[in-house]
């Protein structure tokens, strides 16, 4: 049996309506270089139903929340990167999945690009500016498989535990001598209104902590990003409209240079 290019997983809990967005998403590939694996928190609605009728590989069962399922997902992955695509988030393109592969080389521990969010175009960070917090949406994040094997999310934290795992799993591919690759395209469109944004102070104190504990910048520097961040969520949602004209690159339209054409996920 082949080894597919990517492990798609995607987390779901009664939330059926998001699910089907992300399939449609990822049944639209141009390519089927990829496994899709559900990890479903026991859902009360029709998410098993749905699972069954379209022969979808999934695991059904209680867990301890988003991070330990995510656990479940790395274990039983085969691909050689992982991404994490939850239930409502959904590949930009038809052509994702394809021009990702491009950058499959042995070399590149971890490949990540630009974000959708709100119908904005939400470009990438650099990922040398760690210390501020996830330089792209988790959604667009993709982990080499044999890497992240030997790492967990820390379930203890509720919701920068993606954050902690990040910077373990660059340091791990610094010691390798392997690259982290951005590449110039939307990856995944992000679905607003999750629990990171629910919970925003409390992944602001989450990420605070972490940064301190795995002495990524001084307490001096620690303090001066946590209260930027303050600013910056504070900012966002009183002037929505100049933040994201601040913030985007461009709109979707700009995207048909890079040839990507949006799918319809409704």
């Amino acid at each position: 049996m082949n080894t597919p290019f990517l492990s798609i997983i995607t987390i779901t809990k009664n939330n059926i309506a998001g699910l089907k967005r992300t399939h449609a998403s990822i049944i639209k590939q141009s390519t089927q270089n990829y496994e899709w694996i559900i990890i479903d928190g026991a859902s009360e609605d029709a998410t098993s139903s749905y699972i069954n009728k379209h022969n979808l590989i999934a695991i059904s069962e209680e867990d301890n929340g988003i991070y330990d399922a995510m656990n479940k997902g790395i274990e039983r992955s085969n691909g050689q990167y992982i991404l994490f695509l939850n239930a409502g988030d959904a590949l930009y393109a038809s052509n994702t999945i394809e021009k990702l592969q491009e950058y499959n080389t042995d070399n590149n521990a971890l490949i990540y690009g630009d974000s959708i969010e709100a119908q904005h175009y939400k470009p990438a960070k650099s990922h040398l500016s760690l210390a501020q917090g996830l330089f792209t949406h988790h959604q667009s994040i993709l982990y080499k498989t044999e890497i992240i094997k030997t790492m967990r999310y820390d379930s203890a934290y509720k919701i920068a535990a993606d954050y902690e795992l990040t910077i373990h799993f660059i340091r791990k591919a610094k010691e390798l001598n392997l690259n982290i690759a951005y590449v110039p395209i939307a990856i995944s469109i992000f679905e607003q209104g999750g629990v990171s944004q629910k919970n925003a102070a409390l992944g602001r104190k989450e990420q605070f902590e972490i940064r301190q504990r795995l002495q990524l910048c001084t307490p001096l520097q620690n303090q001066i990003i946590y209260n930027a961040q303050k600013f910056i969520w504070a900012f966002r949602q009183y002037c929505p409209n100049l933040y994201w004209h601040l913030k985007s690159s461009g709109n979707i339209a700009t995207l048909k240079a890079q040839n990507q054409t949006p799918q319809n996920h409704q």
